[in-house]
């Protein structure tokens, strides 16, 4: 059977995984009447509830009798490494562009990778039924993209499609009978080309991708490079310097169908599979016959700019909500995930008990913690700081720099560039987007970055949007401003009251409701000030004999803030821990005694 393989790569939210929903259906991958979920390749609970894909997924359809391997990548750009080591496993790429937003920084990601390796997009300009669609300004700016990253004559005569993946239709003009998806499905075959392997060389496969199933152990995904690939045969596997690290047998060959992993008896070259049976296999390991010589070639993928410390939980309420609290159990944890996201780098860290880990950004390694969490974990979790370099050629100390596109109502650019001019950033470009709209381009500093996504959308009344995309090195910039207002810190361990509540809120916004347990180095609010302040939560009302001529006025408490996970970590300060459990996120100061606070202040400015 003839195959083709493409991705399907876009920015965040622009209808990847809808319009695959769209794709199975139309190819009969789904039996009649089978009641499929609305995206149906998210499947995990965080893809489902934050309605964005995290892992990369691949499933497949046949049409005019050729099968179409399809990959399902991530759309924002912390999820990179994903999408770069998915492109070196297919022959074409579906690149999906928003009709009304157009091209937007992990847009401009994924096609310059696309490009990169000699890929040559389809283009489809979705959301054609949105109200603000401008189909034809969008295909100018996908030409000036291609052309500004460098493509070629061949890359830039793109074949483009106008769709909308939720009505399921496609066409090459406006004006189509916007029935179903077949203009698609026919340019796939006309457009992509078939893979160009050597059947007859021995079995010889890149993983791509690790993920670990409750009955099959580990299964590695990826493209049959050469050979064939037979159920039980033996196999080794090699590193990319050459090593092998271990030899076995393909226990289990799936091929996928549909959403299903179906068993197969044999896979041919340019097929993309999924294998089981390798205890210590990993991504971007080779997978091949005993007789090859060398390992296949994988590109290497961009380093991580940001790293967190990950620590045990060794507050005074620590092992009563988790049941995993150990730093054996974490540190397990976190390098088997580093074994299958190449973009998480795991190291023990100086301090006793506690880890570093590097990633791409504050949402990856947030939907990390959100993971550990569910799986029962407890946690301390340290502020983010940025990985700098020296300067190769000059020596000078860099720090990781991102391009960052807002769209935002006229109103409030003026306090957004000011507020972003504060953190080092610069005005790159600002032009009217349309409907009352301005898009400001910065390049700032990835420091400068966090913890500013929540003031940004009060500051715009919630309707800016704000897309950022890792743009290289650059120079340091220097110390940029942080959190203005001190903390409110429980200076007791016990219960919150009502009482002792009301009488704190006048000195800042409270972030606990009566009846939580608190504890001595936890805080409990925001204190007003710059400077921090101890204070007692635990404070009851004294009970005399004597009434008061009028009732006690009615003690109404403001509703306290609840940030997220990714809000109380960008929060935090370097001297505060995120402590999160399975049912709560709390946060405190690194040392819980004051005295302690004290001393390591002193420490710190001397």
């Amino acid at each position: 059977m003839d195959i083709r393989n493409i991705a399907i790569i876009a920015h965040v939210d622009h209808g990847k995984t809808t319009l695959v929903d769209k794709l199975l259906s139309q190819s009969g991958s789904f039996r009649d009447h089978q009641h499929v979920a609305e995206r149906a390749l998210d499947r995990n609970d965080l893809e489902r509830e934050r309605g964005i894909t995290i892992l990369a997924k691949c499933t497949s359809v046949v049409w005019k009798g050729t099968r179409i391997n399809i990959v399902d990548t991530p759309g924002h750009a912390d999820f990179g490494g994903e999408v770069e080591r998915i492109l070196n496993m297919v022959d074409g790429a579906l690149v999906l562009v928003d009709s009304a937003e157009g091209v937007l920084p992990q847009t401009k990601f994924v096609v310059g990778k696309a490009l990169a390796r000699g890929l040559k997009p389809v283009v489809v300009v979705n959301k054609i039924d949105r109200g603000d669609a401008r189909p034809d300004e969008v295909h100018t700016e996908v030409f000036d993209l291609f052309a500004a990253l460098g493509a070629s004559d061949e890359q830039l005569d793109f074949p483009m499609l106008y769709a909308s993946g939720r009505q399921g239709w496609a066409d090459a003009t406006l004006d189509g009978p916007r029935q179903d998806l077949s203009a698609l499905f026919d340019l796939v075959l006309d457009h992509v080309p078939a893979p160009v392997v050597d059947a007859e060389a021995p079995f010889a496969m890149v993983a791509t991708i690790l993920d670990y199933d409750n009955f099959l152990g580990r299964v590695l995904t990826g493209r049959v490079e050469q050979g064939t690939a037979r159920l039980n045969m033996p196999v080794k596997v090699l590193r990319a310097d050459g090593s092998v690290v271990e030899t076995g047998r393909l226990t289990k060959l799936l091929s996928f169908r549909g959403l299903d992993r179906v068993p197969v008896e044999e896979a041919e070259a340019g097929d993309i599979i999924a294998v089981a049976g390798l205890t210590d296999a990993t991504v971007p390991d080779t997978v091949g016959a005993p007789e090859l010589a060398a390992p296949m070639q994988a590109s290497p993928v961009d380093p991580p700019t940001l790293a967190m410390t990950f620590r045990i939980n060794d507050g005074p309420l620590a092992g009563r909500e988790g049941k995993k609290v150990t730093s054996r159990q974490i540190r397990d944890r976190l390098y088997r995930e580093s074994e299958g996201n190449v973009a998480i780098r795991v190291s023990d860290s100086a301090e006793s008990e506690a880890f570093e880990v590097a990633g791409r950004g504050e949402l990856q390694l947030g939907v990390l913690i959100e993971q550990m969490r569910r799986e029962g974990f407890e946690l301390a979790i340290g502020r983010p700081r940025v990985l700098t370099r020296a300067n190769p050629e000059t020596g000078e100390r860099e720090e990781p720099m991102e391009e960052v596109l807002v769209d935002v109502d006229e109103p409030y650019s003026g306090v957004v560039v000011d507020k972003i001019s504060r953190r080092k950033g610069e005005l790159r470009d600002m032009r009217p987007s349309g409907g009352g709209k301005v898009r400001l381009t910065f390049h700032v500093p990835s420091r400068g970055l966090i913890g500013y996504h929540s003031e940004f959308l009060t500051d715009t009344r919630g309707t800016g949007v704000m897309n950022r995309l890792f743009a290289g090195y650059g120079p340091w910039k220097g110390p940029i401003e942080g959190r203005r207002n001190g903390s409110l810190i429980s200076n007791s361990d016990g219960v919150a009251v009502h009482y002792a509540l009301f009488y704190l809120q006048e000195r800042g916004t409270l972030f606990v409701d009566p009846g939580e347990k608190v504890y001595e180095g936890m805080i409990l609010g925001e204190h007003s000030r710059g400077s921090d302040l101890d204070v007692n939560p635990i404070k009851e009302k004294k009970l005399t004999n004597i009434r008061a001529a009028g009732k006690d006025d009615a003690m109404l408490l403001t509703p306290p803030r609840r940030m997220s996970l990714e809000q109380a970590i960008a929060y935090i300060e370097d001297d505060e821990l995120v402590e999160v459990t399975p049912t709560a996120i709390r946060l405190r100061k690194r040392h819980l005694d004051p005295h302690a606070r004290k001393r390591a202040e002193r420490t710190e400015a001397a």
